[in-house]
């Protein structure tokens, strides 16, 4: 080296990341997508583990629990539901059936798939229920099979719903022209004059999810129509992408 190039001084201290301490690292995991890149950082090793399924990063779903003994864990999806707090993430295990019949949301929440791929994570909508799930507020939906018989699979009220990568499956049955995949309610007449309604832009935004039997893929009432639909039909099934929002 010349004399006129500058010497690069290294610093004695580390800068690895596993000398932040756990509050630092928990609160840059929070801005991580919860699937995959949330999910992944746990497989990193123990530390990272117990910080990514830290129940203030999200809620679990497990069948295996009998008793809420373990903070942030809960046997059923509804009372996952009803201790969430509006923006939290519930990841819903994988493996098995997990019943949802009239499920209100009223709060803004993200339900999330913990399986490999939607099939791995179903939610049945028992016979006779309006839906599995209904959405009252902003919610997401990812990586998740819902199935339902005689009634909907999403019972789309207010708010902003999105759904992504997941399965939607009305079960065959002599009055299947009497379900839909999803049913929206949003836009009616008292909702087209709430200003909270017009503040929140209700709607539905559909991807990469794949439909099977009903009447219809959605039902839509009020104000909100069906766009920007688009499909690709696969060997087994089709994948859906399109939008329900206000009429222009």
């Amino acid at each position: 080296m010349d004399g006129n190039t500058p010497r690069i001084r290294r610093s004695s201290r580390s800068t690895h990341v596993n000398t932040l301490d756990d509050g630092c690292l928990m609160h840059i995991f929070s801005f991580l997508s919860p699937i995959p890149d949330r999910y992944n950082t746990a497989l990193v090793c123990h530390r990272w583990l117990f910080l990514a399924c830290h129940p203030r990063l999200w809620l679990r779903v497990d069948r295996a629990v009998k008793s809420l003994t373990e903070s942030g864990v809960f046997p059923s999806i509804e009372e996952a539901v009803s201790a969430a707090r509006p923006g939290d993430t519930i990841l819903i295990g994988a493996g098995g059936f997990h019943f949802a019949s009239n499920i209100q949301i009223n709060k803004p929440l993200c339900l999330i798939g913990g399986g490999d791929v939607p099939d791995d994570t179903t939610l049945v909508c028992s016979r006779g229920s309006d839906s599995a799930l209904e959405c009252l507020s902003t919610c997401k939906l990812a990586n998740l099979t819902v199935k339902a018989e005689l009634g909907c699979c999403l019972l789309h009220r207010s708010g902003r719903l999105i759904i992504e990568d997941c399965n939607l499956q009305c079960e065959s049955n002599p009055l299947d022209y009497l379900s839909y995949a999803i049913i929206t309610t949003a836009g009616g007449c008292e909702a087209a004059l709430s200003s909270a309604a017009q503040k929140n832009g209700d709607s539905v935004c559909v991807s990469q999810t794949r439909i099977k039997g009903g009447a219809k893929a959605v039902l839509t009432s009020g104000t909100l129509a069906l766009q920007r639909v688009r499909a690709i039909y696969a060997p087994t099934s089709i994948l859906f992408w399109f939008d329900v929002v206000h009429q222009l």
